[in-house]
């Protein structure tokens, strides 16, 4: 299968720049995953496909402000920092730029000298491993000096940071969001469980990977980046609970979709876990825990497009973006929603 079999032509009006005012109002493409049946409505009807039962999953990782833009100590150049993991209490592998110049031993300062790191060592693809000095918790630094990563087709400045988290945000530890989740608010959810629907929570941190092009001409030459994820015991038994008595598992979103598939056996049974996955998800791929989808719509050639293709076809997939361009839906982290189910 060639990754060039999952481009389509996206004008770059519909990539949308900022979140709209209300989260549920986005509208929802309700496709039939086995047929390509399409039906437009918007993402408050959603309790329309759910029933007493059923299962929705959520990821509740917090997205980390893990954009910092600092001084080189002794120049005074600008140097912008994009954190992505966390190695030891205060060393963290980053992104940074201009590079070329930042070698080991060179110190940057940020919010003058509130945090200052010191470069330590070059790692793969041109990180750095770097150590932060501070003073109290670091969370709490970086609260009042950092600025959302957003992805890079985000040109606008974001004049609310908590629209890139969901209403049900917890653990801090992401470098982007689980953008499916935005559509839900806290009403919502709450008329959602009382519906009968059992609402479960996993974490998995989202790395910047999720934005990397597949570069590979063969889908299956590409290589996958691992996220870190989290799922309870409690969790486990109430997605199995519902499972065995009939409901249906709806994911919120690919990383919700690859914590379940990482986890789950033979059988779709899952226990307690954590670690880190690399799972790569593609057509053909036989899915064992997930029955229903909610997601947005992914960018031209992505693994998440490869992922949403397997859930259904490839050949309905693209058919339903070509009528989401055509209806003029609104595009990515900040767009419209699908249900596939």
């Amino acid at each position: 299968m060639k990754t060039s079999d999952f481009f389509y032509e996206l004008p770059p009006e519909l990539i949308a720049q900022t979140p709209l005012s209300d989260r549920a109002s986005s509208r929802l493409l309700v496709l039939g995953k086995d047929d390509g049946t399409i039906d437009h409505k918007h993402f408050y009807n959603i309790k329309e496909y759910l029933s007493p039962g059923d299962c929705l999953v959520l990821n509740n990782t917090r997205v980390l402000p893990a954009r910092l833009i600092g001084e080189k100590v002794g120049t005074g150049a600008r140097v912008e920092f994009l954190l992505l993991t966390r190695k030891s209490e205060r060393e963290w592998e980053v992104i940074l730029k201009p590079g070329k110049k930042c070698k080991p031993g060179v110190k940057v300062s940020f919010g003058g000298g509130k945090l200052v790191a010191e470069i330590k060592e070059t790692v793969n693809d041109g990180n750095r491993i770097v150590s932060f000095e501070y003073d109290g918790l670091f969370e709490n630094v970086l609260d009042e000096l950092g600025e959302m990563p957003l992805p890079p087709y985000i040109t606008e400045k974001l004049a609310d940071r908590d629209r890139y988290q969901t209403v049900y945000s917890k653990h801090t530890g992401s470098a982007a969001a689980p953008t499916a989740g935005l559509h839900f608010t806290k009403e919502l959810l709450a008329e959602i469980e009382s519906m009968g629907v059992h609402v479960a929570y996993v974490t998995l941190h989202v790395g910047l990977g999720t934005f990397r092009p597949v570069k590979v001409d063969d889908v299956e030459n590409h290589k996958m980046h691992s996220e870190f994820y989290t799922i309870s015991g409690e969790t486990a038994n109430k997605i199995n609970s519902a499972k065995q008595n009939g409901g249906k598992i709806i994911s919120v979103g690919t990383t919700s979709t690859r914590v379940l598939e990482t986890v789950a056996d033979s059988n779709g049974v899952l226990s307690e876990a954590s670690g880190w996955t690399d799972i790569f998800i593609y057509p053909p791929y036989k899915f064992k825990c997930v029955d229903k989808l909610i997601t947005n719509f992914h960018l031209p050639e992505s693994t998440l497009l490869m992922l949403v293709s397997a859930f259904s076809s490839k050949e309905i997939i693209m058919k339903a973006y070509e009528e989401a361009v055509k209806e003029k839906y609104r595009f990515f982290s900040f767009g419209d929603a699908m249900f596939i189910g």
